[in-house]
């Protein structure tokens, strides 16, 4: 009876040590903080072009004389681009380190953005935003390994909240940037805007990120899928399909039916970008203490809600009512960056952390290729219409509460870290 005793004590014992093991986290150095700040301007980039180049696309389509529909090719091709460049990417951030493939990716992505500046035709436009989506495509492994790098296991939940944050601050000036850039000097300066950040984000990274280099053995030049990174992908591509194909046909609403400037139309998304922002901290702060299927869960939940409420045929899309379900949309998206990246990037060992995030990159990038070009096929079909914006924000609620949620079942339903799983 007495040992039976003893061993019930040291296993309670044990399981407080499990329960208050985050309260001891090892120390971050401020290398480590610095390194993340860089890498996350870096990231942030990539997504201030996005809302940026969506803000400019009406005043594109009358610049160039083009249909309002076939501008969804100048997100459509870049977004490809980037894709395509994402795999070779990541092994040479596995090789070469993070510092070096982002600045050659910072440079043909601000090269890119100024012969965009200067072109005469979409073609042409669009040809440029090929090069743009191949430096994004090696800064964007190179930003999300970098950025993790100088961190325990156990502490980067924190760290990827700062890094959602960072992207949903990016959803809050974009909008407002190309707004202001676009009805102020026209669409050509949200081009050429482009150009000194991507320097000056270039400047960061060379000076405040190591040149890291991973070894390479057996194991590293192996794959890297297994469940928890394909479930991670799989959120990660439906979180930019549901969030680009939205914002794409809201902006085209607001603009072309509802007669919003430009920096109007912005102004209302911005209310969504604002709670990203505000979200991705309090995510990793969640993932850290009760594990990432939790917040992801929270996420979908919240988003798809949101977006089932607006989407009900006869609720007013500039409504009060609209603006208040906002709200969790905006909370339920910005819930879904940091778990996702955090669950992949603990299955899987450092040394392939490039090959990592060019998969959640990739995934990312498909989600949102597809919802832009299933948003221009929306619009060539009965044009930025309230029942078209309607049907759309139904879709991408089911899509968030009958895909999302399932795919949360891979995550880890405790903040225990697991051991990386073999790779497939």
């Amino acid at each position: 009876m007495t040992a039976t005793r003893g061993d019930a004590r040291a296993r309670r014992g044990r399981r407080r040590g499990g329960e208050h093991q985050n309260d001891t986290k090892p120390p971050v150095p401020r290398e480590a903080w610095t390194r993340l700040a860089a890498c996350t301007a870096a990231a942030a980039l990539l997504q201030l072009d996005g809302t940026v180049i969506t803000v400019a696309l009406p005043s594109v389509a009358r610049g160039l004389h083009v249909s309002n529909s076939s501008t969804a090719i100048v997100l459509s091709v870049y977004f490809a681009a980037y894709a395509l460049l994402l795999f070779p990417g990541g092994r040479l951030v596995d090789r070469f380190g993070a510092r070096r493939v982002a600045l050659l990716g910072l440079m043909i992505f601000a090269l890119g953005a100024a012969l965009g500046a200067v072109v005469s035709s979409l073609t042409l436009l669009s040809l440029t935003r090929v090069v743009q989506g191949i430096g994004a495509g090696l800064v964007s492994p190179a930003a999300l390994a970098g950025a993790v790098s100088g961190f325990p296991p156990e502490r980067r939940g924190g760290a990827l909240g700062i890094w959602g944050a960072s992207a949903g601050l990016a959803n809050l000036v974009g909008p407002l940037l190309g707004g202001i850039l676009t009805v102020v000097f026209g669409w050509r300066s949200d081009w050429w805007a482009l150009v000194p950040m991507a320097l000056l984000v270039a400047w960061a990274v060379a000076v405040h990120v190591p040149r890291v280099v991973h070894e390479v053995g057996a194991e590293g030049r192996g794959r890297v899928l297994n469940r928890t990174v394909v479930a991670a992908a799989l959120v990660a591509g439906l979180t930019f399909a549901v969030m680009i194909g939205a914002f794409y046909l809201a902006e085209q609403y607001l603009q072309k039916t509802a007669h919003y400037s430009a920096l109007g139309a912005s102004s209302v998304l911005v209310v969504v970008a604002l709670f990203v922002g505000a979200a991705a901290p309090l995510a990793g702060r969640l993932v850290d203490s009760r594990g990432e299927r939790f917040a992801t869960a929270l996420g979908f939940i919240s988003a798809g809600v949101g977006m089932g409420v607006i989407g009900i045929p006869g609720v007013s899309l500039t409504g009060i009512g609209a603006g208040i379900a906002l709200v969790p949309i905006g909370l339920g998206l910005g819930m879904l960056f940091v778990p996702v990246s955090r669950a992949a990037l603990n299955s899987i060992p450092d040394h392939s952390h490039g090959r990592v995030s060019a998969v959640l990159s990739t995934a990312r990038l498909a989600g949102a290729a597809l919802g832009a070009g299933l948003a221009g096929l929306a619009l060539s079909s009965s044009g930025p219409s309230a029942s078209a914006l309607h049907t759309a924000l139904l879709v991408a609620a089911a899509a968030c509460l009958l895909v999302g949620l399932p795919a949360t079942a891979q995550f880890q339903p405790h903040p225990r870290l697991p051991a990386a799983e073999p790779a497939a």
